[in-house]
């Protein structure tokens, strides 16, 4: 059995695994990313010899041997025409300084642009949602970054990542940059480092196209997305693929003052995440948000995408993000028990539970193996952790044991 974690209801990372922040490094936010090759080989593929050449003669069938001369020496025929029409072309197409000339399709006019061309299923997607994607550069005393956004008001409200904006929070300085290549100065509005959220607002601007929310909670693997965002400063940037997995805990490290790492209950897509697309939107193919670009997963000392990216999801990013508006900050649902991995059953194994925590009014005792939390599956303690994390203070729970089912309303963090 795993030892006991040291804050409530959160489990250590593995050994083995990375999540890196999709929008850090010298390209969001001032985190560092890892650098150098991935490790491994890659095979080599082999491909079949060539046939080796038929010695065997073959024999037209009976009745066919006059026809098969005949074409043949049609075939003769035409090809002796080709070769005369051939050298004439070749004459003809002689330079006045005695060079020959072959044109080919370089000659031919190019088709004109077909404005009436029916958009593609991505083109309508980014068509609409485009307008409402920013770019955001951070600056704090002599480091910089750079992350995306979101419009969430046509008067400059924004949402991103906190980890993207975390180094402007002490005298930094944050631009946003938007579509049409205007630029406005952005001002922190409130950052929960817990859900690796944060509002800001830019400053005297108007009339700016908020993105439309999807809900996360209809999400299906297998889903076809598109992720938008400023991927190494490349603003714009527009990359499609499916949804890959729900409820994936991902734990991708804390504020930098803060002694607790942040596990999010992400989306899994493998639409092309990279750093610098922390904090855009991850959209369905009607144009709605079901989830902020938030991390990447990486095989070695690489920070680039390698198709395995986390998002999170809109229904709770926009519980937090109205909170963080009217008061600067968010509220966290807490369990109220310290949890670990039992390495001979899936599930998470309580080892213990605070005083007049919600556990305990619930009747969940130390030893008891979570297997389900809402109807979501818990696998081990992170999962756990990130479902909890999830949740509103005050919300009411089901949460599944081995051997019971408990109801369970959750506390609020202090």
């Amino acid at each position: 059995m795993a030892n006991e974690t040291p804050d409530p209801d959160a489990t250590p990372t593995g050994p083995n695994e990375r999540v890196t922040p999709g929008g850090a490094g010298s390209h969001g936010g001032g985190f560092s990313y890892p650098e150098g090759p991935y490790p491994g080989s890659h095979g080599t593929a082999q491909y079949p010899q060539p046939n080796a050449p038929w010695s065997g003669q073959a024999t037209p069938p009976p009745g066919r041997r006059r026809s098969f001369r005949m074409a043949a020496f049609g075939l003769v025929g035409a090809l002796l025409a080709g070769g005369a029409g051939g050298a004439l072309g070749y004459s003809l197409a002689e330079s006045r300084d005695g060079r020959a000339s072959s044109i080919g399709v370089l000659g031919n006019p190019l088709p004109p642009v077909d404005a009436a061309a029916p958009m593609g299923p991505v083109e309508a997607v980014a068509e609409r949602v485009l307008p409402g994607v920013v770019q955001l550069r951070v600056d704090s005393g002599g480091s910089s970054g750079e992350g995306s956004a979101m419009v969430l008001s046509a008067d400059g409200l924004l949402l991103t990542n906190n980890h993207v904006v975390e180094a402007a929070a002490n005298r930094g300085q944050v631009t946003a940059v938007f579509q049409n290549g205007d630029t406005a100065q952005a001002a922190i509005v409130g950052r929960d480092p817990s859900s690796d959220l944060a509002v800001i607002r830019a400053q005297g601007v108007s009339r700016l196209t908020p993105i439309e929310l999807g809900n996360s909670d209809s999400v299906r693997v297998g889903q076809q997305v598109v992720a938008f965002g400023a991927p190494l400063g490349l603003g714009g940037t527009v990359t499609t693929g499916i949804i890959s997995a729900l409820n994936r805990p991902v734990s991708v490290g804390g504020d930098q003052a803060a002694s607790e790492a942040t596990v999010l209950n992400a989306l899994q897509t493998d639409a092309p995440i990279n750093p610098g697309n922390s904090g855009g939107p991850l959209v369905d193919m009607q144009g709605r948000v079901i989830g902020i670009n938030s991390a990447i997963a990486t095989t070695g000392q690489q920070g680039g995408s390698i198709g395995v990216g986390f998002s999170i999801p809109i229904n709770q990013a926009k519980r937090v993000a109205e909170e963080l508006e009217r008061t600067g900050k968010a509220s966290r649902a807490v369990l109220g028990v310290s949890v670990g991995d039992d390495p001979q059953v899936s599930g998470a194994r309580i080892q213990s539970v605070a005083p007049g925590s919600a556990a305990e009014a619930a009747g969940i005792r130390a030893g008891d193996l979570v297997i389900g939390f809402d109807g979501q599956r818990i696998l081990a303690g992170d999962g756990l952790q990130a479902a909890v994390r999830s949740r509103a203070p005050g919300q009411v729970v089901g949460v599944q044991l081995a051997d019971r089912s408990v109801s369970v309303t959750l506390g609020a963090a202090s």
